[in-house]
């Protein structure tokens, strides 16, 4: 099978006194990567670096054999041009968009106006995948914490990345929905057959979606588990 992430990464983060080292470096062929460890150990620190959101000071980011950031050769993507999605912990929807133009923006990215263009093939096929039609005009504070959750992953996967990125995804959501969801998102990714790279503090993630779980603390990853399933 071949690599999907390769992670070698360096950063120094100052934050008043405190000097905080991000030496992050693992390499896996699993669609499933789960990076567990506790709240302040760099998992979303080396997740931003994967995305594009933050520049390591040295290293390499590969995924499925595109290089995203090479800081020897002056390779760094831009966000844009790195084809991941990004789930953010809280989802990040646009309160004044409704469900159907917040996955429509996910589609026509630099829209100047995201209210005119809400209407495509594209869309449709992702409002029914995800059974978001009978909420298509309702906006995110009408919504309960799955739909939402819903909504944040039709919008990123609508322009059809090459892997998704996952910041505690079920964090924001009650416990009696969390397994439920936990549930649907498995069966999206099987069928979607997309890279899947996770951070989270829950080990119930950990056993729903770790096929390969790196344990992260102080900023390095300093355990590798390799579950069969």
């Amino acid at each position: 099978m071949s690599t999907q992430f390769k992670v070698d990464i360096h950063k120094t983060l100052r934050s008043g006194d405190r000097v905080f080292q991000l030496q992050a470096r693992f390499e896996s062929s699993s669609q499933r990567v789960v990076v567990y460890g506790s709240s302040g150990a760099g998992k979303s620190q080396m997740m931003k670096a994967v995305a594009g959101l933050m520049t390591p000071d040295s290293g390499r980011i590969e995924l499925a054999g595109r290089c995203l950031f090479d800081s020897s050769a002056g390779v760094n993507l831009p966000a844009q041009e790195r084809k991941v999605a990004y789930l953010f912990q809280d989802y990040a929807l646009f309160p004044h968009l409704n469900v159907r133009q917040n996955i429509g923006f996910g589609l026509q990215r630099g829209w100047r106006n995201p209210l005119a263009r809400v209407d495509g093939e594209a869309i449709r096929y992702w409002m029914e995948a995800f059974e978001l039609d009978h909420v298509a005009h309702q906006y995110p504070h009408q919504l309960s914490g799955g739909q939402r959750q819903r909504v944040a992953l039709a919008r990123a996967l609508a322009p059809q990345p090459q892997a998704l990125l996952l910041d505690e995804p079920f964090a924001a959501l009650d416990p009696g929905l969390r397994e439920r969801m936990r549930a649907e998102l498995g069966d999206l990714q099987r069928r979607l057959a997309i890279p899947m790279l996770m951070i989270t503090h829950d080990p119930e993630d950990v056993r729903a979606f770790g096929d390969h779980v790196l344990r992260m603390e102080n900023g390095s990853i300093f355990r590798v588990e390799e579950n069969a399933a």
